[in-house]
């Protein structure tokens, strides 16, 4: 069957399932549509935990910035995974012990002051709107090259689908069609990563055939070897090297791991299951979903990373395979001829390099590069969007309970019935996937980018409030709204002036420290840490009830939670 219609049925198909569980499981009460009345069981709640989890920057992005960055590259891998589980082990269980339905619930509670929820509801959003801006521009990437219509225009489309059945379901619509998702996903993740890796190396596992020797066909050697190789020979840094410095390293990674363990979408996901150890044993499967994606990457970044270079590399333009010009289409790749030789100049030099490839398209445009069959390139495609419209129906989640739960139900307007506040939960998700749908279509960064300033904003305003919610009974809410200020007006200063004012100077050379735009969530998080408990010291201890509310989240197998 033709691609392009084997695409658009393949993409129909997965479409019309998540239709149809939103309709099956559209949510009749607040209850069901913030936390999805609380009772996901486990292995439910591990995979819809998992797709909203390995989102448009998991599964699109990630392993492309992995190809491009190389070693540098390891510390999204190490950041994410990192974090998620310092989540399940460190936070999560004692939130759902906490049992509200939202992270400002958490902090309005537990620093006892609408200002400090007001604070909170900000963040949520803030951090929230910068995520969604790269899961929707996922989408937008996919639909252009697949369903061959303006990436703006795909942006649309994504933005239609999502609305569709967050409004209708909410959280329990969202986590039965997530569990639909991962599946697309994943079996689209791993089909063409260990089709190509039979291809490479003849190893059936992609994890083990990134540290295997190539082929006779395909030059021989070991993989990693030859991609250093190949680099060096286009004047590129070797693939094992790093150019990035360690305290930028360092600092990226805090960043990601950190913000994971702040990140408001994925917490929430631990308050829809019934009790303590339900939420313990979801964190455990969601783990080893996560797991078996983010030990793939690293083999398809270097497998997509040698197919490119072999087949670009000094090519002749004319001869290039047909999934080449598809991509010149979409505008993510683009090639002029400087020297007027007809041929492609792949090199590290900017002044000769004649090919532009947008690291966005490294995964989607894998099984072509390889020559895989027509329906592996459609499955990918699927797997593609199920991952973008997951994370982004979660996300969109948050915001619309940020505002119709803590804002204007737990503040501003208090007497308003449970009807009343689901109406306006669902036009606040109206409202959020327009401006979603205006980020995605001007993204400030390429996606796993925007994803990392998203993690550095979660960093410096909601981790250590959270932590320090959780571990200290001395912590008070002049302390903890001071923290949070701080943190996040500093780290998103610092990422609005390097990418908005003056994106000239967003180099090493004018970075403080080195450290970039990607790891200043971490000093942020510092900064709202050294606030928070220097204002912490000066200003009056909390009341007696909130310190034994903190001590109560904290002692394990109370009954009911076990």
């Amino acid at each position: 069957m033709e691609l392009q219609t084997l695409t658009y049925l393949t993409v129909g198909i997965t479409f019309a399932i998540y239709i149809g569980i939103a309709i099956w499981s559209r949510a009749s009460s607040t209850s069901e549509f913030y936390i999805a009345g609380g009772h996901v069981p486990p292995l439910a709640n591990g995979l819809a935990t998992a797709a909203d989890w390995m989102s448009a920057a998991s599964f699109i992005s990630m392993a492309g910035i992995v190809s491009y960055m190389g070693r540098d590259g390891s510390v999204y891998l190490m950041g994410w995974t990192g974090g998620y589980v310092l989540l399940a082990l460190l936070i999560a269980p004692y939130l759902r012990d906490f049992g509200k339905f939202t992270v400002p619930d958490f902090i309005g509670d537990r620093y006892y002051s609408q200002f400090a929820r007001m604070v909170a509801v900000f963040c949520a959003i803030f951090v929230s709107f910068t995520y969604v801006a790269g899961q929707m521009r996922g989408v937008g990437v996919v639909f252009s090259r697949f369903l061959e219509v303006d990436i703006n225009l795909g942006v649309i489309i994504g933005m239609g689908i999502v609305f569709f059945y967050a409004v209708l379901g909410g959280m329990k619509g969202i986590t039965y069609t997530q569990v639909a998702q991962y599946c697309v996903l994943i079996f689209a993740y791993m089909v063409p990563a260990v089709f190509i890796s039979i291809l490479m190396t003849g190893n059936i596992i992609p994890q083990l055939g990134f540290g295997s020797e190539l082929t006779e066909a395909n030059g021989g050697g070991y993989l990693l070897d030859r991609l250093d190789g190949l680099h060096e020979e286009l004047g590129f840094t070797a693939y094992t090297d790093s150019v990035r410095s360690s305290l930028d390293v360092l600092f990226i990674t805090g960043a990601l791991i950190m913000g994971t363990a702040g990140l408001p979408h994925v917490i929430i996901r631990f308050f829809t299951v019934p009790s303590v150890r339900a939420a313990r044993k979801s964190a455990g499967y969601a783990l080893l979903f996560i797991a078996i994606l983010y030990t793939t990457a690293p083999a398809i970044a270097a497998f997509a990373r040698t197919n490119l270079i072999n087949t670009v590399s000094n090519a002749e333009y004319s001869e290039m395979p047909g999934w080449f010009s598809t991509w010149e289409n979409t505008g993510l790749i683009s090639f002029e001829d400087k020297n007027n030789d007809g041929r492609i100049q792949y090199l590290a030099d900017t002044e000769v390099n004649e090919l532009t490839v947008d690291r966005d398209i490294i995964v989607l445009a894998n099984p072509e590069i390889a020559q895989l069959p027509n329906w592996v390139i459609a499955l990918v495609a699927a797997g593609g969007l199920a991952a973008a419209l997951s994370t982004a129906a979660g996300l969109l989640l948050v915001i619309s309970t940020a505002i119709s739960h803590d804002l204007l139900k737990r503040n501003l307007m208090p007497d308003i019935s449970e009807k009343q506040e689901l109406l306006f939960a669902r036009i606040a998700i109206f409202f959020a996937v327009c401006v979603a749908g205006y980020f995605g279509i001007n993204p400030p960064g390429f996606v796993a980018q925007v994803v990392a300033f998203a993690f550095g904003l979660a960093a410096s305003s909601f981790f250590p409030a959270i932590v320090l919610g959780i571990f200290s009974t001395r912590m008070n809410r002049e302390g903890a709204v001071s923290g949070m200020i701080a943190g996040i007006l500093f780290t998103a200063s610092y990422i609005i002036y390097f990418k908005f004012i003056n994106p000239a100077i967003d180099n090493a050379d004018n970075w403080w420290l080195g450290i970039s735009p990607e790891g200043i969530g971490t000093v942020g998080m510092l900064l709202n840490f050294a606030v928070a408990l220097l204002v912490c010291r000066f200003t009056a201890e909390p009341p007696a009830n909130v310190k034994a509310m903190v001590l109560d989240i904290r002692v394990p197998g109370r009954p009911g939670q076990d």
